[in-house]
């Protein structure tokens, strides 16, 4: 079995969802377990399951009540704990360009002197980490990465913006983010990149899901620039390579 041994907790979240509960922290292991079951219970395709939403310890089931009830989703989970789908399958992984420089990282000093690091030295060590992609939420195509560098984790602002530029690379304490449309938000911006991880005209419209990995590629402004005419254009488009989960 991935990840530890012990039974989940299952609470109920109103008459329509039941989350299933793994664990407490940004864990690995936890976020393995909570990949395998909704790959094991999405192959099942359970009567009345309207959706599985993976979390960074959790799987919420949204289902119908009247097609089914949380006693029966229980023994399907119950007998689906020991299945490891992850492990016989590949996941995706990307290389995301992202510029560091100029209006693209406005928190980067500040970023450096919290971490008693130069600039270079934080794009060194954030663009030269593999993340997983532990759960999408907030926002559509907002991907939730872990695990940042000790070294670089830092707090979260003490007063959030009140605009995020959109596709800006942002960290805080354990996780990396890219904000997907612009928004609110709390976290240091230090990259923003030309990628676009939600877009309509796309199918699917969200880029990356629960369980790919990316590595962030340090690119100059001027690449940065020329990459967001062709995104913005649909001239180009980012590929990604399987390997082993």
């Amino acid at each position: 079995m991935t990840g530890t041994a012990e039974k989940p907790i299952f609470l109920a979240a109103g008459d329509a969802a039941l989350v299933v509960q793994f664990g407490e922290t940004i864990d690995s292991a936890i976020n393995q377990r909570v990949n395998d079951l909704a790959r094991a219970l999405r192959s099942l395709a359970l009567v009345g399951v309207v959706d599985l939403v993976p979390t960074f310890r959790s799987l919420m089931i949204h289902y119908d009540p009247l097609r089914t009830d949380q006693a029966q989703l229980i023994a399907a989970v119950e007998g689906n704990l020991h299945v490891q789908t992850a492990s016989s399958e590949r996941r995706r992984s990307w290389i995301i360009p992202s510029c560091y420089e100029g209006e693209c990282a406005p928190d980067l000093e500040a970023v450096a002197r919290q971490a008693g690091l130069s600039p270079a030295e934080v794009i060194a060590a954030h663009s030269g980490v593999d993340f997983d992609v532990y759960m999408m939420g907030f926002m559509p195509g907002f991907p939730y990465m872990a695990s940042m560098p000790p070294a670089l984790r830092v707090p979260r602002l003490t007063e959030p913006r009140v605009r995020v530029p959109v596709r800006s690379v942002s960290i805080a304490a354990e996780i990396t983010v890219v904000y997907a449309i612009e928004t609110p938000g709390g976290l240091s911006l230090i990259g923003r990149t030309p990628v676009p991880f939600f877009d309509l005209r796309r199918d699917p419209p969200v880029l990356l899901e629960s369980g790919d990995q990316v590595r962030f590629e340090a690119i100059s402004l001027a690449e940065y620039t020329a990459l967001e005419a062709d995104y913005a254009a649909h001239t180009k488009t980012l590929e990604f390579t399987w390997i082993d989960a």
